[in-house]
């Protein structure tokens, strides 16, 4: 029996995908026009222009918006606006405002605008759908079992085969005097593990050092969606630009969806059941008619899966490795932990009951997500017209009006930056989150995985993965980070270090 059989038929022509009827996509996904608040003027930055706005001042780089908004925000408030080519967008980062916008009975996620643009290529993705649609729902309770935390044990050996894998790799230029580029193994490594783990498909990516074209189409959809508002917003040539942009990148984005058809294909043809993600996906009912995810929705969830599964575990255990590298007293407790829980033997590999009496290392990857949270932000809205920050914690006597139409983006890097709350913001210190730091902060002044039922639904997956790569590398290696590197960020909806590299001594 093929997949169209099988699975709920794709949408009729009206409802297709972007990617499907590129010539009209200006029309199904309109640029954002920014995020209401018409009523309000909220503090900014000082020296706002006419026409741009508080944006593309000098010194800033139009492709770093959140370096940009981390310096740029501060002092501003726990809410305030920023002007671009006429477009509005509002930003909470004040820990009570947070916590008011984090009442799911109040507010829910709606889609920030690079989201909400990225939806041409992912559709209604776990992470790209608006909660009131129906396959968000549906998929949504399919996956949530999968993603538990008693589920990892089912994962755990899938991720350490690949971490080992990537040390063969790293062996052997440590074998040869050679440095390693961090972030772009560290990127095959978690789409290796994912795709493994997730739906039994490998891309062969520890066979060469060049990245697989998954990787640089959706880079190339990500930075076109991150872009896309602010080129449409220009005068006179914006929307033809954006309709040139997006044909290029639905041609190019054809390679990902021929993958994802092979991926359910090879699947169906093989005629095994297995017990991962695109099992359920494809043989789990739904509802109780014993109805199926649309074979559209299958899809647009094994991409969400793929992406979301790698693009921020890579940047964060990359964020984690460079502060290591530059904290020799973190690291020092790192590896006299590591020596502690798996012996002194650099090649062993932890168990799956080992990876939770990791409790300092763990404290390193959610100090890493405190500083650079891979994802950055979520928006919300309210379900219906409401006041925020009555008590004041708007910097509003009385608070602030918001209606369903209003938007807010919870700027996490910001939060995570409340001096109130982060005593000396910028220093790097895991125990921040010892237990009993942690009980004493308020509950909604950590969010790096989002909030209430639209949190990360693979929380679990990526932290799991997380302590156990960090936990081999430093195990087996010691690293030496090339003199004079600066950390530099990359931004394409994540952040991303680039330009990372380490030399590499194995340990004995």
């Amino acid at each position: 029996m093929d997949v169209a059989t099988r699975l709920r038929p794709a949408p009729d022509a009206a409802h297709a995908p972007a990617h499907a009827r590129a010539g009209d996509t200006l029309e199904q996904f309109p640029p954002n026009a920014g995020m209401g608040w018409a009523d309000h003027d909220l503090p900014h930055p000082p020296g706002r222009r006419r026409v741009l706005g508080d944006a593309f001042r000098k010194g800033m780089d139009p492709t770093q918006p959140v370096q940009n908004m981390l310096r740029l925000g501060v002092g501003l408030g726990p809410i305030f606006e920023m002007l671009a080519l006429g477009r509005k967008f509002v930003f909470a980062s004040g820990v009570d405002l947070v916590g008011e916008l984090c009442d799911d009975k109040r507010f829910t996620k709606t889609l920030a605008p690079g989201v909400q643009d990225l939806r041409m290529f992912v559709g209604d993705g776990l992470f790209t759908a608006e909660t009131d649609e129906p396959n968000w729902r549906l998929a949504h309770d399919l996956l949530m079992p999968a993603f538990s935390k008693s589920a990892m044990r089912g994962y755990h050996d899938v991720m350490v085969d690949a971490a080992n894998e990537l040390i063969g790799v790293w062996d052997k230029a440590a074998g040869e005097g050679r440095t390693v580029d961090v972030s772009p193994w560290l990127t095959k490594l978690t789409l290796e593990t994912i795709a493994r783990a997730a739906f039994s498909h490998t891309f062969g990516s520890f066979a060469t050092e060049e990245v697989d074209p998954f990787v640089t189409t959706f880079v190339g959809d990500m930075s076109h969606a991150a872009a896309r508002s602010n080129v449409a917003a220009l005068p006179l040539v914006g929307r033809r630009r954006v309709r040139r942009k997006d044909q290029v990148a639905l041609a190019r984005h054809g390679y990902i969806d021929g993958l994802l058809r092979q991926i359910v294909a090879d699947r169906e043809a093989s005629g095994q059941r297995h017990e991962d993600l695109l099992g359920r996906m494809m043989h789990e009912p739904v509802d109780d008619s014993g109805a199926l995810l649309e074979a559209q929705n299958v899809r647009h969830q094994i991409l969400t899966m793929l992406v979301a599964g790698h693009e921020t575990t890579s940047g964060a255990v990359s964020f984690a490795l460079y502060h290591l590298t530059r904290e020799p007293e973190i690291l020092a407790r790192v590896r006299a932990e590591l020596d502690e829980v798996l012996g002194s033997d650099p090649a062993v590999d932890p168990t799956f009951e080992q990876v939770p009496k990791l409790r300092y290392l763990r404290r390193v990857v959610d100090e890493t997500l405190r500083l650079w949270p891979t994802a950055p932000g979520f928006a919300r809205s309210p379900r219906e017209t409401t006041t925020i920050g009555a008590d004041g914690s708007a910097g509003v006597p009385g608070g602030l009006r918001m209606t369903p139409q209003d938007k807010v983006l919870v700027f996490i890097p910001l939060l995570h930056r409340d001096p109130d709350v982060w005593p000396d913001p910028e220093r790097f210190d895991p125990d921040r989150f010892l237990p009993e730091h942690n009980r004493a902060r308020p509950a909604h002044a950590y969010k790096p995985f989002g909030t209430g039922e639209r949190a990360c639904i693979g929380r679990q997956f990526a932290l799991h993965e997380s302590v156990i790569v960090l936990a081999k590398l430093l195990h087996r290696f010691d690293l030496t980070p090339e003199p004079g590197y600066e950390l530099t960020i990359t931004e394409r909806l994540t952040l991303m270090p680039v330009g990372f590299r380490v030399g590499l001594t194995r340990r004995s």
